[in-house]
């Protein structure tokens, strides 16, 4: 046990710290995830494209295109994997996706449709795009899958793994309570030093006091 400890020594680094584990290379993760990872991005991107005719969507699809990210974090360090995949990129791929689908939605509603009624493109571009009125309905659902719920999904849940490796900061409060609480102890033990060294000599006084009168 540490001097520290004994004290009642607990800053608020010393916590953050142990909420962060140790990064340990394994060559076994590292290795395993160099192999998985192709056919996990393949297989994402797969259910992204095919969600609108067939099982999958941007949800799922989106939810493994992120699990890419977390699995290289944990195979090669959170560190590592956060100096090439910034907290703008990850910010950027959400909103991004927000405003995919808040465009692609809202603009029926403006002209006079429902909300994401695909159908309200069709009097506007059917002629310039050549499309008929049920195709509007299919690309603007694989719109919405791709270009909107999967890059919200991965943006979402990229950043909540970077959140929460990042650990939880203490309030304010607690650090200033932590540091009085290391005076404290210090204080005290040092007061305890101080209360022992003065029975020492007050035994060694009367010690000697008596070793004189007995000669």
């Amino acid at each position: 046990m540490s001097s520290d400890r004994l004290n009642g020594e607990t800053s608020s680094d010393t916590r953050v710290a142990r909420q962060r584990p140790l990064y340990t290379e394994s060559q076994v993760i590292m290795t395993t995830v160099k192999a998985v990872i192709p056919f996990v991005l393949t297989y994402g991107l797969f259910i992204t494209f095919h969600g609108t005719s067939s099982p999958g969507g941007g949800f799922q699809g989106g939810a493994l295109i992120a699990s890419v990210v977390l699995m290289i974090a944990f195979a090669f360090g959170i560190e590592s994997t956060r100096e090439w995949l910034s907290n703008t990129l990850v910010v950027g791929l959400a909103t991004v996706g927000v405003a995919i689908f808040a465009g692609i939605a809202l603009v029926p509603m403006a002209l006079g449709e429902n909300f994401l009624d695909y159908t309200a493109y069709y009097p506007v571009l059917g002629d310039t795009l050549g499309l008929k009125e049920y195709e509007f309905v299919k690309y603007g659902m694989e719109a919405v899958e791709i270009g909107g719920i999967a890059f919200i999904v991965s943006g979402v849940l990229m950043g909540l793994f970077f959140a929460l490796a990042a650990g939880m900061t203490p309030p304010s409060g607690t650090g200033n309570d932590a540091d009085a609480a290391t005076d404290t102890g210090a204080d005290t033990a040092s007061e305890s030093r101080d209360d022992v060294a003065g029975d020492d000599a007050e035994i060694d006084g009367d010690t000697t006091a008596e070793a004189g009168e007995n000669e």
